[in-house]
């Protein structure tokens, strides 16, 4: 649901990765056959978007939207300033490569 709520906001990219990691949530048991442990590290989805200041908050509201169900490891939103972009292909430089 939440790649579906980027890509309607007309995002033209996004990267998603699977990453391991932990949080401030509880370490989850698992079971495997009869054997209990511990998962220190679930695999779980990341997903990176770069957009231009002015749809920030359009992208930050959706995604609060359509990721949040109430549950630990809803996950986290970071923004972050990017310096600057090029595009490769077309040598085209700041807003416009993004």
């Amino acid at each position: 649901m939440v790649k579906s709520a980027i890509a309607a906001a007309e995002v033209n990219g996004m990267t998603v990765s699977d990453v391991r990691g932990v949080g401030v949530s509880p370490v989850r048991e698992q079971r495997y056959s009869n054997l209990v442990g511990v998962v220190p590290m679930p695999i779980q989805a990341k997903i990176e978007v770069v957009v231009a200041d002015a749809q920030v908050e359009e992208i930050v509201e959706s995604i609060l939207r359509n990721a949040r169900t109430g549950e630990a490891d809803d996950g986290k939103i970071f923004i972050e300033d990017v310096a600057d972009a090029y595009r490769i292909r077309t040598h085209e430089r700041g807003e416009i490569a993004v």
